[in-house]
């Protein structure tokens, strides 16, 4: 059954290697439908794949081969809670490892152009702290990390 609410991503002739690699990478993920074009049409030709349905992390979504008229950005990303180190360099590591790259404050950016977020647990709730002072000292650890440190957060939510 089609979800009511699906996620669409554009790309330029890679969805379906885009898919696999969520699929092995976040937990919670599958890889769906298969729809191949049943003509040709301006990003290709009668027979490529065209749509791929699959879940990242508990979401549907739907890559398009769409050509290559648009670009992901910054304005959309998945934003991926981990529950320690181990797991938020697991997933930093997979994206940026395979032809990503980092940003700062635990964005990075994988070889498609999607935008990730992998947040520690740990920041949210140190940032989201009901004392003032130790939001504060967090949220300025943070903003000196790409991947975010859960140690050094910790350390600066301490003082």
């Amino acid at each position: 059954m089609i979800p009511r609410n699906t996620i669409c991503l554009w790309y330029d002739g890679g969805a379906l290697d885009a898919a696999r690699f969520y699929v092995q990478t976040f937990p919670d993920s599958a890889l769906g439908a298969v729809t191949r074009a049943p003509a040709d049409y301006p990003a290709g030709k009668e027979g490529d794949v065209l749509t791929v349905e699959f879940t990242v992390a508990g979401i549907p979504c739907l890559g398009l081969n769409g050509g290559p008229g648009i670009q992901h950005n910054q304005a959309f990303s998945f934003q991926i809670a981990t529950d320690d180190q181990a797991e938020t360099d697991r997933l930093w590591d997979a994206i940026v490892g395979n032809g990503g790259e980092a940003n700062v404050c635990g964005w990075c950016r994988d070889r498609w152009g999607l935008s990730w977020q992998i947040t520690p647990r740990a920041l949210s709730a140190a940032i989201t702290d009901s004392d003032r002072a130790v939001a504060r000292r967090a949220f300025e650890a943070m903003m000196k990390m790409g991947k975010i440190d859960i140690a050094a957060i910790e350390a600066a939510r301490r003082g």
